[in-house]
């Protein structure tokens, strides 16, 4: 007799429904949200599921199914899609994107040494022209010839083109020429680099341009593996994607500019904890698995990076969100100071695989060992370490010297603990290499392993976390003692350790934002003894002038005790370990657009935007139509970037000289800011 599961519980919701998804480096989180149920709307279902790298759309319909599967809705009934993604940060830093051509208008070859833009060129093709202009925005001869030549063959070898020409934000005409040229000769895809700053530096300027040019085929696949998987599924809704600075745009401008997604997780987890929890201004902490990322959260906005971006060792003109990242997550390597009478408990920055984890799949192979090292007198430096491969295809293990070689040849699927693996200090430097390929997990001792032991998760072998601990117990200091009571002990101690590192990169982020030295001003002695709250005659403490919003799945756990260490609250979210999937939904559109007028000679008013130039004869008229045309621009580009109805502010900032007592205009600088809701599906 066979019986059939009841039919899942259809959540219903008065309003339309919102899906946010998240691709972080482990997780990719989805959740479905609707304005309805409260002040802060109500969070109907969520779900996680593993990211996929090597095709991040499967991660991203793994957890959406899940969501769909637990909510029982209606896919049409989902009016808005909206999407965080490390895709763009994570090929910055790891060298991917498309083969792209450089052209630069104005510029010399000496100009590709600065700011790091030979580095990232690489060996992709750069053309020279002449051209450009000066500050006031007069043009040289611009000749393109030399790029028209050039154009068939580069049209057969690369994916897109990058133009950036001299002073282009002060007039884009010859970047204009030369995007116009290039589209009619290749059909392929062009970033002008007054697209995407208004700000002055033409080598950083390229850079970002090119970085953009290099990202578009990527984002323009997983946008379009997004929205085929969705009208699958029935979701006709239109696909928002997070920027770094925490707003939403619509696919088809993520397009044109994926460079602006780069950070757009951490920023959607800032966006997230200020939904959650009401707050306007918060230090936010996020740990994950691997990193922690802390950042600011000031009258209700992120603090952005004033200097532009920085990702894969390269400082780009995108505004993103100033977020600190450091190597502290659940899965840190946990290991032991060596050579030191009272050894130290270090955490990361390397991540592992938990013990725990391993044994889920490996639980009687990993088991094993860890009894057979606990059966041997003395402890070893390799105990609880196991190497095992990653499953990536065998093609990526092209180019491995012979070492490297051999050692992979004698790894396989199943985890080998390193005490029999390894011969020698030579073959741990060989490792370490090949996990840095990706070919190689290493699985060990971590946070979560300790949590497991002392009952705070379940979710995978806790035998396995415990024979880890008794290893770990065991280990000896300098004086011969044992570093721990009892594995309990030992777990205690790691997780305790993991909420004071956690208030000291906390605290290393706000004397930062102060413009002290962080890491400095928190290794002194009298901020440690402020934190520890020593009992001495002289009294210190030290406290944050606002809370603490704590994120990610194991926050409850290891921020718990956060608040007595920064002396102010610590404030966890129900729904903390979806934040970012839910800031990436509950975000809004914003698009700023910039103006500027300057004085080249008396009597004449220069009206420089990304329209052109346009000359006065007095200065009012002149700011009048700036103020004007940034207005027009920002509510057209809001509009293109998703939003419905959109609020427009404008600042106006003078430079003025006083000369004998007279008012000398230099220049004026015009902002609009746009912003709104994004626009949702009928």
């Amino acid at each position: 007799m066979t019986s059939s599961a009841p039919a899942p519980e259809r959540l219903s919701a008065s309003g339309p429904l919102f899906l946010g998804i998240d691709t972080g480096g482990t997780y990719t989180d989805a959740v479905l949200w609707t304005e309805s149920g409260g002040e802060r709307g109500t969070v109907l279902a969520k779900a996680k599921a593993l990211t996929t790298r090597h095709d991040l759309a499967v991660g991203i319909s793994g957890a959406v199914d899940a969501v769909l599967a637990k909510a029982a809705c209606d896919p049409a009934a989902i009016k808005l899609v909206s999407m965080s993604t490390t895709l763009a940060t994570n090929a910055l830093v790891e060298g991917q994107g498309g083969r792209v051509a450089l052209v630069m208008i104005g510029f010399g070859e000496d100009d590709l040494a600065r700011d790091g833009l030979k580095g990232a060129l690489g060996t992709d093709p750069v053309v020279f022209c002449p051209g450009g202009h000066d500050v006031h925005g007069n043009a040289a001869d611009l000749d393109l010839a030399t790029l028209e030549a050039a154009l068939p063959e580069l049209a057969e070898t690369v994916s897109g083109f990058a133009v950036c020409a001299y002073f282009a934000t002060r007039n884009p005409e010859h970047e204009l020429a030369a995007r116009d040229l290039i589209r009619e000769r290749s059909g392929l895809p062009v970033t002008a680099s007054h697209e995407l700053s208004a700000k002055l530096g033409g080598p950083r300027r390229a850079l970002t341009t090119l970085l953009n040019a290099r990202l578009i085929s990527m984002i323009d696949r997983l946008v379009a593996a997004t929205e085929g998987f969705l009208e699958k599924r029935g979701v006709a809704a239109p696909l928002m994607v997070g920027r770094g600075d925490g707003a939403l745009v619509s696919a088809a401008f993520a397009r044109q500019r994926p460079i602006e997604t780069i950070l757009s997780g951490p920023a959607a987890s800032l966006v997230g904890a200020r939904h959650m929890t009401g707050l306007d201004n918060a230090v936010v902490s996020d740990i994950g698995g691997t990193t922690t990322d802390v950042a600011v959260l000031d009258h209700g906005r992120p603090r952005l990076d004033p200097e532009g971006a920085t990702v894969g060792g390269f400082r780009t003109m995108v505004e993103a969100v100033a977020m600190r990242t450091f190597g502290l997550g659940g899965d840190s390597e946990v290991a032991f100071q060596e050579g030191v009478l009272d050894p130290r408990l270090v955490l990361g920055p390397r991540r592992l695989v938990p013990l725990s984890l391993a044994a889920v799949s490996h639980g009687a192979v990993v088991i094993r060992e860890l009894e057979r090292q606990l059966r041997a007198p003395n402890a070893g430096r390799m105990d609880a370490r196991f190497a095992f491969r990653t499953g990536i295809p065998e093609r990526f293990a092209a180019g491995l010297g012979k070492s490297e070689a051999r050692l992979f040849e004698a790894i396989t699927a199943i985890p080998q603990p390193l005490d029999l693996l390894l011969a020698s200090n030579a073959q741990n430097a060989t490792l370490k290499r090949l996990v840095r390929r990706g070919l190689v997990h290493i699985s060990g001792f971590t946070p979560s392993d300790a949590a497991h032991v002392l009952g705070r998760q379940a979710n995978w072998n806790a035998e396995a976390a415990r024979l880890g601990a008794e290893l770990f117990a065991r280990k000896r200091d300098g004086r011969g003692q044992a570093v721990a009571d009892s594995p309990e002990a030992f777990c205690a101690r790691v997780l305790r350790a993991v909420t004071r590192w956690s208030a000291e990169y906390i605290l290393e982020t706000a004397f930062s934002e102060d413009g002290l030295d962080g890491a400095g001003t928190v290794a002194h002695a009298l901020v440690q003894r402020a934190v520890d709250a020593y009992p001495g005659i002289a009294r210190l403490a030290v406290s944050l002038d606002r809370p603490v919003i704590g994120l990610g799945a194991s926050a409850p756990l290891h921020y718990a005790g956060l608040a007595a260490l920064l002396g102010n609250a610590c404030i966890v979210p129900e729904d903390t370990d979806v934040a970012n999937a839910l800031g990436a939904v509950v975000g809004q559109v914003r698009v700023t657009v910039e103006a500027r007028v300057s004085q080249p000679k008396v009597g004449q008013f220069r009206l420089s935007s990304d329209s052109g130039i346009v000359d006065f004869e007095e200065e009012n008229p002149a700011v009048a139509a700036a103020e004007a045309e940034v207005r027009s621009l920002a509510e057209s580009r809001a509009a293109e970037a998703g939003a419905d109805e959109v609020e427009i502010s404008v600042s106006k900032e003078f430079r003025v000289s006083i000369v004998e007592g007279q008012r000398m205009f230099v220049e004026a600088e015009i902002v609009a800011v746009a912003s709104g809701r994004p626009r949702i599906a009928a």
